[in-house]
């Protein structure tokens, strides 16, 4: 201690009244610091003392009652938190997660949205129509050669939709009566039926791809691909949590080192006091030994203050509403601490790094993503030839019109009536060369078979195929340049390319963090075992310099340094315990196991409020006074 105070002096000295020239002079104005009390050595050759202005000169601090030991903010009862419980609450109160868990739950919907493509699109449409059309002539009018007005009464309907191979089809059918009152129709009202099936078939371009498939495919690699970021995500707050737990974990333990060295220096102080009074030492001792008090006593608030900043960490973590009481509660974690494992190998790590991270999932997904346009605008690039095919059975049916009574009919029945009664005469005057009477059968011939009738029977000549008409035809198409498609086939060319290179990228970025994560395994067990061994040393040491102190073979100043030392090294040994469990955790996150070893369900993660079985007012474990 009295080297500590003489090198407080030496930096408080004042400046030589001679300075170097070439460091400028204080100004008059401004006094200089003038210690007392202290004695400082009278030759200054050959040191750069700069000038020093005279702050808050007089000023000292006078003692005051210590502040309270308890954590601002936290002044509720400590709370036991088991590291599963931690990892669940952090999942399901993470934002993050939640906007991953709904991304998941929008992909699912894109997918169906996808396959909808392939939906049977059912289609109806009634109709209704009046239409006069002027007499243009005699033969082309209505009744009295007035206008022909038609009323056309019908519906269609069809069932439509797209095949996997890059196909349509359509099934259709429509009906429809029709009213006229043109004078030369033979049926009145009649009916027009149709049944047909039409379908088209590329057999170059889309016939291994189309958009809809394309689509559909991008859809599931999407979706694939948010639970690869979920996962990513997920594995992010684990890590991010796990360290948090165990940095807690340590600053609960060192407030125990930190209050045992405390105590011990207390106990050191009531020793010198008492020797003081029996004059078995000096009184300076005491004011050594206190002043070692005061310092230990400063370390137990650093670590409370650490305390305090890492529980708040692993709150904002844990907790997601600002009225939770966990706020105002001491969280100790009682989970034990993880024994070490056998250090793993480099090449075991990349492995399983490579099948099962998340970011290594996402440059797959990337590449499906890719292949898949690849495979599109490759196909882009080919000709149109599309096969169509369509058949249609038409049906008509009808209220047969009596075409006699029409004025042409008449006026031609009437002429044929006249011109066979001349023939008959002509043939009564010579027998010898008869004449061929006109025959009016053609006047009289009957409707077509099973066209008389309603729309039911004109659905039956339809079925019957009376009227067929079938259709075969192909759809040729060459673009004569075609640089929209070869211009996309060549971006996403690149784009795979970029994906190549980045998975060089990635492989180098996990070789990189797995050699490091075993680095660090092995340097902090190292660590760990120097640090033991060092505390164990410090640990003796301090007991034998205590006992030679008593014995009044020793100093209290030996007897201090040997604290502090002790103290220290057990905060070593703390660090590095800490430091092994945090490059488990990093192994973990490297080799993509982190979600497995802690019972990670990615699509559930994010999605629901989990929270441990936590009585607040159950435990009473206060580790500032029970460590």
């Amino acid at each position: 201690m009295t080297i500590i105070l003489l090198a407080a002096a030496l930096a408080a000295s004042p400046a030589p009244s001679a300075a170097p020239s070439a460091v400028p002079t204080t100004p008059a104005a401004v006094s200089t610091a003038r210690p007392s009390g202290i004695a400082t050595p009278k030759s200054t050759d050959g040191l750069v003392l700069p000038p020093v202005p005279n702050v808050e000169p007089g000023f000292r601090a006078e003692r005051q009652p210590l502040p309270s030991g308890d954590i601002a903010g936290a002044g509720g009862p400590f709370v036991g938190i088991a590291i599963d419980d931690a990892v669940s609450m952090a999942l399901a109160r993470n934002t993050d997660l939640a906007v991953s868990q709904s991304n998941r739950r929008i992909a699912v919907f894109q997918i169906v949205a996808a396959k909808g493509a392939y939906d049977t699109n059912f289609q109806v449409q009634p109709s209704y129509e009046v239409e006069v059309e002027p007499p243009v002539s005699p033969l082309n009018s209505g009744p009295n050669g007035g206008p022909i007005t038609q009323v056309t009464a019908g519906a269609q309907a069809a069932f439509s939709g797209n095949t996997t191979t890059g196909g349509s089809y359509k099934i259709f059918t429509s009906a429809q009566r029709i009213d006229s009152n043109f004078l030369y129709n033979g049926f009145n009202p009649y009916y027009e039926t149709a049944i047909g099936f039409q379908f088209t078939q590329p057999l170059a371009r889309n016939r291994a791809i189309d958009a809809n498939r394309r689509q559909l495919q991008l859809a599931r690699v999407n979706g694939d691909l948010t639970d690869d970021n979920a996962a990513l995500q997920a594995s992010n707050t684990i890590d991010n949590l796990l360290d948090a737990y165990y940095n807690l974990v340590a600053a609960w333990k060192n407030v125990a080192i930190q209050e045992d060295a405390l105590r011990q220096a207390k106990a050191q102080s009531e020793s010198n006091g008492r020797l003081v009074q029996h004059g078995a030492a000096a009184p300076v001792d005491v004011v050594e030994s206190d002043t070692q008090v005061d310092e230990f006593q400063n370390d137990v608030y650093s670590a409370i203050q650490n305390v305090a900043s890492q529980q708040n960490t692993l709150k904002q973590l844990l907790l997601g509403n600002p009225a939770d009481p966990l706020w105002t509660a001491n969280l100790v974690p009682t989970t034990p601490i993880s024994n070490e494992i056998e250090e793993p190998k480099i090449d075991d790590l990349i492995v399983n790094a490579l099948k099962a991270r998340p970011e290594v999932a996402q440059l797959r997904e990337n590449m499906r993503e890719e292949n898949v346009n690849l495979a599109y605008y490759g196909d882009q690039k080919k000709p149109q030839i599309d096969f169509n095919l369509g058949v249609t059975e038409n049906g008509f049916a009808g209220n047969p019109v009596n075409l006699q009574q029409t004025p042409l009919f008449s006026v031609i029945g009437n002429e044929v009536t006249t011109i066979n009664q001349l023939v008959a005469l002509s043939n009564a005057a010579n027998p010898g060369a008869p004449l061929m009477p006109i025959s009016a059968a053609a006047f009289n011939t009957p409707p077509y078979p099973f066209t008389t009738g309603n729309v039911g029977q004109s659905y039956g000549t339809a079925l019957k195929g009376e009227f067929p008409t079938y259709q075969a035809s192909l759809t040729l198409s060459f673009p004569l340049q075609n640089r929209e498609a070869k211009a996309n086939y060549e971006a996403e060319e690149e784009r795979r390319a970029q994906l190549q290179t980045q998975e060089v990228a990635l492989i180098q970025r996990i070789q990189y963090e797995a050699r490091n994560a075993v680095q660090m395994y092995r340097s902090s067990r190292s660590r760990l075992i120097a640090a033991s061994a060092a505390r164990i040393a410090a640990e003796k040491v301090a007991a034998s310099e205590l006992r030679k102190f008593r014995a009044g073979s020793s100093t209290t100043f030996l007897v201090l340094q040997r604290q502090v030392t002790l103290a220290n090294e057990r905060g070593q040994e703390l660090q590095a315990q800490s430091d092994v469990q945090k490059s488990l955790v990093e192994i973990s996150r490297v080799t993509g196991n982190i979600l497995s070893e802690n019972n990670v369900d990615v699509k559930t993660v994010g999605s629901s409020v989990a929270r441990p079985a936590i009585d607040l007012g159950a435990s009473t474990h206060d580790p500032l006074k029970n460590p």
